[in-house]
């Protein structure tokens, strides 16, 4: 028995004196969103896991890129980009679908008049650009709603000034992001939304990784993704949220001084509250991955000329390590 005791605190020392170093590559920049990676680290349960995790930031496709070559152990993409790299015979994998629902919303102010989607008849709407996603889900939400762009007054305006133009009333209705309904609301303004994933499924950023380490290192992905989500099951509770929101932007995104506490408000509201949640985690725990639901993603981008050929969902999404 003592030996026995004695193998296990060695295994278990070795993991933190020889802690594995991984890569993760992140879309976007240094922002309090990705307080989940943050506070893994910070807290020390990727090292926990034997685990000593470096990141930094790139694009959708570098990030794609570099992890199905395997210049970094994983990446944390959003998920179309992911079924765009399938398409074209990328072999990357979804290993942890960090984020079930994804964050496209056609935000209008509640004096508008505009209570169900049909009321989008005859209002002036806009996008920021023809490319963007919101474009497509405004599409599928007039579809499924019996309008077309045929019935609304389509407007282009830029990402600085769409919500601007939104507030000045020079536009009905704008689809963008539902942080700027948080943001609206907290400064008083009265706005309601339709979540572009009630009709669209969608995903943001999700963990993906090679095939080499899906299948020659699992293990490592285990641990990875376990801590992750752990670290997401302790964010849920809003005052270590708070407590955390604090942490993270002092030594991860300084840029955010001074505004702690409204992001705390919008990481527990719409994060943690909406965006790490869905009926599959409560059954299965963070990061589950709904095949069936990816593909109803897939499919609507196929049908949309999105992609281009044909992709199976349960070839590339793993629903749990």
């Amino acid at each position: 028995m003592k030996k026995a005791v004695l193998v296990f605190l060695l295994v278990l020392v070795s993991m933190f004196v020889f802690a594995q170093k991984v890569t993760l590559q992140i879309e976007g920049s240094a922002v309090p969103y990705y307080i989940p990676i943050y506070m893994g680290i910070e807290l020390g349960y990727f090292e926990e896991e034997g685990l000593e995790v470096d990141y930094l930031f790139g694009s959708a496709s570098d990030i794609i890129r570099n992890v199905a070559v395997g210049n970094v152990e994983f990446g944390f993409p959003n998920g179309e980009p992911v079924i765009t790299a399938r398409a074209q015979g990328i072999p990357v994998n979804v290993i942890h679908t960090t984020y079930q629902h994804g964050l496209g919303s056609t935000i209008f102010l509640k004096e508008s008049g505009i209570e169900t989607p049909q009321d989008l008849k005859g209002k002036k709407v806009a996008i920021t650009g023809y490319g963007s996603p919101n474009y497509v889900q405004l599409q599928i939400l007039l579809k499924k709603n019996g309008l077309s762009l045929n019935d609304i007054q389509l407007e282009i305006v830029g990402t600085e000034a769409i919500v601007p133009a939104l507030v000045n009333k020079r536009v009905d209705a704008i689809c963008f992001s539902m942080l700027r309904t948080f943001e609206l609301r907290y400064q008083g303004i009265e706005v309601d939304e339709f979540k572009s994933d009630e009709f669209l499924p969608s995903f943001g950023n999700v963990v993906v990784t090679g095939d080499k380490i899906l299948n020659e290192n699992r293990d490592l992905a285990v641990r990875f993704t376990r801590a992750l989500s752990r670290v997401m099951a302790y964010l849920s509770d809003p005052d270590k949220m708070k407590e955390a929101t604090v942490v993270a932007i002092a030594k991860y995104a300084p840029t955010y001084i001074g505004r702690e506490e409204y992001m705390a408000d919008i990481l527990s509201e719409i994060y943690a509250g909406y965006l790490w949640q869905s009926e599959d985690t409560e059954a299965f725990g963070f990061g589950f991955g709904n095949v069936e639901r990816w593909q109803q993603t897939i499919d609507i981008m196929r049908e949309y000329d999105l992609i281009t050929t044909d992709v199976n969902a349960a070839d590339f999404v793993v629903p749990r390590l």
